[in-house]
């Protein structure tokens, strides 16, 4: 196996910790609210309260790792993940659930940070963009597969046993950190943690609109997943009849349309230029979401409709997503720990602070979720349109 193939198998790995802690148990939603008393909006914030810290620790890891290597501080935050899932395990309640899995995102935000940087560390352009969605290709098993696996152990050992399993999963990664992952950040490339440094690098990174608005077209593109994954399982189980399985294959079936189209990236971006790909997925995403929309508030309530739109909408995303990450960071290259750290804690923030607001809206039926879908799309859009003027402005400054 050549060096790429074996770094992007081991860094999708990784880069799944995270997920799994989503997707994994997102077929128990409803019946974790019934068994510890809670209800659909506390189920909710357990989600939430996850995406929510797991964008802020972002900004603690990126730098740590520009200072002292990948390895250490990614092995410690799969540490620091092991131990919430331990605690989501003997959860007595919900208030201690929802404490439990900030824990577990404060760890596992390091799975997804430092491997991203360590991407930018090994190739930029369309290499990155290449390695990038190999790794998202690894991803996805866990959308895929993992709720099915979950709704297993549901039906077995009921859900605490879920989290019992992604404990396991964060001691398996920890020896393929140690065993399999090279150190990519040589000590003479290491740059030392300044809090004059660190604020010079963010006010660069934010003051840069291009950054930005590349960072909020994924953030906003993100908080779509965000929203369907807070409400999906009530809407699909409790509007649809679904069993849990059946909410698990409908899921892996929304997110093949992501994971198809995001191995088509590079290839697109190299032939027709990453800003025209960029243009027309942000595009296609607004328009298949938009007349989703219109469908459902026209008062077509059709769960094959509402699955084939949001295919369409997803694959859009596949696009996008990987695409604006090697974007974000390819003008960055010496402060790629940090501009990692704040564009993933922007997006999962953008992501989490919607889907909170959206909460009270959700009432177990379609319209709510698709409706913020839909604003995601819509934010989207803006945010790739401002991202065009500020790269039109920039060129002829270049020049």
């Amino acid at each position: 196996m050549s060096p790429f193939f074996r770094s992007a198998i081991v860094l999708g790995l990784l880069c799944a910790t995270g997920p799994l802690a989503i997707d994994m148990y997102l077929p128990a939603l409803p019946r974790i609210a019934e068994g510890l008393g809670g209800t659909m909006a506390g189920a909710q914030l357990t989600i939430t309260a996850y995406f929510i810290a797991y964008g802020l620790a972002q900004m603690v890891y990126g730098p740590v790792a520009d200072m002292v290597g990948r390895k250490p501080p990614l092995i410690a935050g799969l540490a620091l993940f092991l131990v919430g899932s331990v605690g989501c395990a003997l959860a007595p309640d919900m208030n201690w659930l929802i404490a439990a899995r900030i824990v577990q995102a404060l760890g596992g935000a390091a799975a997804m940070v430092i491997p991203r940087a360590i991407i930018r560390d090994m190739h930029t352009g369309p290499q990155a963009t290449r390695l990038m969605a190999l790794v998202m290709l690894i991803i996805s098993v866990s959308p895929m597969l993992a709720p099915l696996a979950g709704s297993g152990v549901i039906a077995v050992s009921g859900w605490r046993a879920i989290f019992a399993l992604l404990a396991v999963a964060a001691l398996m990664s920890i020896l393929v950190t140690l065993l399999l992952q090279p150190e990519t950040l040589h000590p003479e490339h290491r740059v030392p943690v300044r809090l004059s440094a660190l604020s010079r690098g963010v006010r660069t990174l934010v003051t840069d609109p291009v950054f930005m608005g590349l960072t909020f077209v994924g953030g906003f593109g993100m908080a779509s997943f965000f929203v369907f994954l807070a409400s999906a399982s009530f809407v699909y189980t409790g509007h649809y009849g679904l069993t849990p399985t059946g909410f698990s294959l409908a899921f892996a079936i929304n997110a093949a349309g992501f994971f198809a189209a995001s191995q088509a990236a590079a290839g697109l971006g190299e032939r027709y230029g990453a800003e025209r790909v960029v243009t027309l997925a942000v595009t296609g995403f607004l328009v298949s979401t938009l007349a989703l929309l219109a469908l459902v508030s026209g008062g077509i309530d059709s769960f094959p409709l509402l699955v084939a739109m949001l295919i369409c909408a997803n694959a859009c995303l596949g696009l996008v997503i990987p695409t604006v990450m090697v974007m974000a960071l390819d003008d960055h290259g010496d402060i790629a720990g940090l501009a990692s750290s704040l564009g993933g804690m922007l997006q999962m923030l953008s992501g989490g602070v919607l889907t909170m607001l959206a909460g009270p809206f959700f009432d177990g039926t379609p319209l709510p979720m698709v409706g913020a879908i839909a604003l995601s799309a819509a934010l989207a859009f803006l945010a790739m349109r401002l991202t065009q003027s500020a790269r039109r402005r920039r060129i002829p400054a270049a020049a």
